[in-house]
């Protein structure tokens, strides 16, 4: 049976807590695993949850500040000590190139992993997964900054009770086209997952943002400092709302919270996002992503 949930690693901004580690956000897909800004002490963070490097086939960078890149080392040991046999592909900002390489051979170490580099840059850029597209855009930050928008494929649901109707079983079912075809299936659209970090209000938050199933975006202050946000190029949890509105977007999580912030003021992160369902990221929880619609998926028309 497929999985598909996000397993969160690390939910503070630029200053770990006791109760908060740096980024990172596993996004576990049909087995694939997708591992976003993976920020300090992320290897113990993914012992803790039980995840191992054998999982991940992608690891994307927002940006090159520390909270969101200093895992990279420890990943790319990592995958090299437990020899991880297919390829990694490594996606982040083109402009940050210099960082990366830093990051990738900061440390001596042996068995180098097989790393397949996407450095992105400028307008929107996608790249093919297996079975799903990722798009990176451009963000709104004080350094070159993008985020990402995982999509698998529209398809269509098989409606049984038209397929009894016209006797269609077994391998004819696969067969259908044209008028049948439209007839005994039903749109469904692919699921959507967007990761937006670090960043002030642009269109490409609401483009990324746009019919996702699950946005993970950060959330680092309340309103009281709003204009620090703005400042900084920060939202604060009253816009992760709204964007969440305006997007039309099922399951929102707030995270990447400013280390000013106590449990005490967990409340308000919710109350000012004022979504219903939002899930206030906490360190090692897992969230599903939202249930799809039954049915098996047809083949595209012929």
């Amino acid at each position: 049976m497929s999985t598909r949930e996000l397993l969160v690693l690390g939910t503070a901004g630029a200053v770990p807590t006791r109760r908060r580690n740096h980024n990172g956000y596993l996004l576990r897909w049909d087995g694939q695993g997708v591992l976003f800004d993976p920020g300090e002490g992320i290897q113990r963070q993914m012992s803790l949850a039980g995840a191992s490097a054998t999982e991940l086939r992608w690891v994307c960078v927002t940006h090159f500040h520390g909270d969101h890149s200093l895992g990279v080392p420890g990943i790319v040991q990592r995958l090299g000590r437990d020899r991880v046999p297919h390829d990694v592909h490594a996606v982040f900002p083109a402009e940050g190139a210099e960082y990366w390489q830093r990051l990738r051979y900061a440390t001596s170490y042996h068995d180098e992993p097989s790393l397949v580099e996407h450095p992105v840059s400028g307008a929107r850029e996608t790249l093919q997964g297996n079975g799903f597209t990722i798009t990176a855009l451009p963000l709104a930050h004080s350094i070159p900054t993008y985020g990402y928008r995982l999509a698998e494929p529209d398809g269509r649901a098989h409606l049984p009770a038209k397929l009894r109707e016209h006797g269609i079983t077994g391998a004819a079912v696969r067969e259908l086209s044209g008028e049948l075809l439209a007839e005994c299936t039903t749109p469904k659209p692919g699921q959507k997952f967007a990761f937006v970090m670090d960043t002030g209000l642009c269109d490409n938050v609401f483009a990324l943002a746009d019919g996702v199933d699950l946005l993970v975006i950060e959330s680092t202050f309340l309103d009281t400092e709003t204009e620090q946000a703005a400042e900084r190029g920060h939202l604060t949890a009253r816009q992760a709302g709204e964007v969440a509105r305006a997007a039309g977007v099922k399951t929102l999580v707030l995270t990447h919270f400013s280390e000013r912030y106590t449990e005490s003021d967990d409340s308000l992160f919710l109350e000012q996002a004022g979504f219903p369902g939002a899930v206030l990221a906490h360190d090692l929880a897992r969230v599903p992503l939202p249930a799809r619609r039954s049915g098996r998926i047809a083949p595209p028309a012929h």
